[in-house]
């Protein structure tokens, strides 16, 4: 059983529709790579994946992990094991970035009926995380993403996807913004979790970021649907020719 089974997925925002018969299969253990040009509806087909409620599902059918994804909340799809990391990040003052992952990462934990970690050891999974990505200390008690810098927001993304470990990770042009060092930085984050049991779903407009983060399939998104399907040198073949 794949890990998600998308069925002739249509969605609109507004009365106008924006993705137009989507189908797509994410099996275990594989990373698949979208890339299309602007206003291909990419984000959409993230966004509708977490049950952004701005967008109404017109037909067809999501199955992940043989749950019914477009019956649940967005909490519920979260908990279940479906995360997206934003190609813009929320900054939200007066919250820090300790209290929030603490409190989301207990609700996770919650969720899988596993023990709640005491403050030591949340500070030292916390911390030990944050090293791994780059992050400096003063980090954890600011805003979420108040005053970052795009590649801080981008890290940030990716140290609640390693806390939280996914069965399905759907990155949304996380590379956007990002100079090498920093894209370097996030894709070896994105890379440490890459396991046989869980997937990837990385939407990228440029090549680069699949040098780091190499995928099994590459996928072409144009007006609001998959036109063609290939291996790795697929995007290769995009960054040389264009979309055209």
């Amino acid at each position: 059983m794949p890990l998600i089974q998308i069925c002739n997925l249509h969605a609109a925002v507004n009365g106008k529709q924006v993705l137009k018969g989507v189908d797509l299969s994410i099996g275990r253990g594989k990373v698949h790579a979208i890339m299309g040009p602007n206003g291909a509806g990419k984000s959409t087909l993230a966004k509708v994946l977490m049950g952004d409620p701005s967008f109404e599902v017109t037909e067809g059918e999501v199955w992940f992990k043989g749950q019914n994804l477009l019956e649940m909340a967005p909490e519920e799809r979260a908990r279940s094991g479906l995360f997206m990391s934003f190609q813009y990040p929320a900054e939200i003052a007066g919250v820090s970035n300790r209290s929030f992952l603490a409190l989301a990462l207990a609700a996770h934990r919650k969720a899988k009926q596993l023990p709640p970690l005491s403050e030591e050891e949340f500070d030292s999974f916390l911390t030990q995380h944050m090293q791994a990505m780059g992050m400096k200390p003063e980090f954890i008690e600011r805003g979420i993403n108040e005053g970052f810098s795009g590649g801080e927001k981008k890290r940030n993304e990716i140290l609640q996807m390693s806390l939280f470990d996914p069965d399905l990770a759907i990155l949304d042009e996380t590379d956007s913004g990002l100079d090498i060092d920093s894209m370097k930085i996030v894709a070896a984050g994105v890379n440490r979790l890459k396991r046989v049991d869980n997937g990837l779903l990385v939407i990228t407009h440029y090549q680069r970021l699949l040098d780091y983060i190499s995928p099994d399939f590459v996928h072409v998104f144009t007006d609001g649907r998959i036109v063609q399907t290939g291996d790795a040198s697929l995007a290769l073949e995009l960054e040389a020719k264009g979309y055209s």
